[in-house]
């Protein structure tokens, strides 16, 4: 099991999603469309073009797609507690940092030690789930896409926000607005409505687990999601913030029940490197 977790370790570090990929592709086919037939390429189609030159050529090596191989969090089907375990994943964990399939970037925060082999309490970090169909499910999140998350509590008198989704949009787009293309722009944004400040992330980061491709099955939040994309990719940062109309791939919204003193909008920014991967455990 060690072993075979480590080996599924190394395909999420090193081999990017086929929907992520997809997503890439169409977007410089979009940012050549709009040079007009002009010859040569934009910042946007230049960093798109490195990009997808730089997947392919980790996939071929199985060597990592970015040197951030980020924070490690794995949902666990419930079912699967007593076989996948915190300390065999932990394990796994190790075992993949030991042949360089992922970076030792785990660090004491407290002294600034380094956590040589990723493995501690609180990393990786594990959620066991109802309803995962007996899978085992990996986010490898850099640093700097983390860095770009933030959570708002609505109303906000200066996003002229108020508790409804029309202050969810205005919310999100200021999310996109400030990271301004850092965290490794073109992004992908998971969104959670309600919950807690703790279970608003955890909705969120679920939310990077959908396929790109999928359509929300509430109406309602699909139509926002279609809106809030289409409005984040006018605004004109674009790949890297360079400019252009591609500043994220998607945008993925769910919700969580809330008490009525609290109306959280929480936001989960991903780079393009959607280093994510499922599992199945028989």
């Amino acid at each position: 099991m060690v072993a075979r977790l480590a080996e599924f370790i190394r395909l999420t570090s090193s081999s990017l999603p086929e929907d992520a990929e997809r997503a890439l592709k169409r977007a410089l086919r979009r940012e050549k469309k709009a040079l007009n037939g002009s010859t040569g390429d934009s910042p946007a189609s230049t960093v798109l073009k490195t990009i997808l030159a730089n997947v392919a050529l980790a996939r071929r090596q199985g060597t990592p797609v970015c040197q951030d191989t980020g924070t490690l969090t794995f949902f666990v089907d419930e079912t699967l507690r007593c076989k996948v375990t915190p300390a065999v994943l932990g394990q796994a964990v190790a075992l993949s940092t030991e042949k360089g399939w992922l970076r030792r970037n785990t660090i004491d925060s407290i002294s600034g030690r380094s956590i040589d082999s990723n493995v501690c309490p609180g990393a990786p970090v594990v959620h066991y789930l109802k309803g995962h169909n007996g899978c085992v499910s990996l986010l490898m999140k850099g640093g700097g896409s983390e860095n770009m998350s933030c959570q708002f509590s609505l109303p906000d008198a200066d996003l002229g926000a108020g508790r409804d989704l029309e202050g969810v949009r205005r919310a999100v787009l200021a999310a996109v607005q400030r990271a301004q293309g850092f965290g490794c722009a073109p992004g992908i944004l998971g969104v959670c409505i309600g919950g807690d400040r703790a279970s608003g992330f955890e909705e969120a980061k679920l939310q990077l687990l959908h396929d790109l491709d999928d359509r929300n099955p509430d109406p309602v939040l699909a139509k926002l999601e279609r809106r809030i994309l289409r409005e984040a990719n006018s605004l004109g940062i674009g790949p890297m913030g360079l400019g252009g109309s591609t500043t994220l791939l998607a945008v993925k919204i769910g919700t969580r029940p809330r008490v009525p003193a609290s109306y959280f909008v929480t936001v989960a920014y991903l780079c393009w490197a959607a280093r994510r991967r499922r599992l199945e455990i028989k």
